[in-house]
């Protein structure tokens, strides 16, 4: 898990943990969400990953992109 720079100062992601085919997001102390090529699609999971570690832009990239397209458990 890395702690995400937030260098806009303003995002609610706090860190993330990047896989071969997903990205772990986690919004403070709350349980991480898991994006993967199966559930949000490659395209926008590799982009996040991008974002992730450049530390810009994650947030608002989830929120207008993927919102509702984390794994569900079961």
């Amino acid at each position: 898990m890395q702690r995400y720079l937030n260098l806009s100062g303003t995002s609610g992601v706090t860190h993330y943990e990047i896989g071969v085919d997903h990205i772990r997001v986690w919004f403070g102390a709350d349980n991480p969400y898991r994006y993967s090529h199966v559930g949000a699609g490659r395209q926008h999971v590799e982009r996040m990953k991008s974002l992730a570690v450049a530390g810009r832009g994650l947030g608002t990239y989830i929120s207008q992109h993927v919102h509702n397209s984390y794994d569900r458990p079961g």
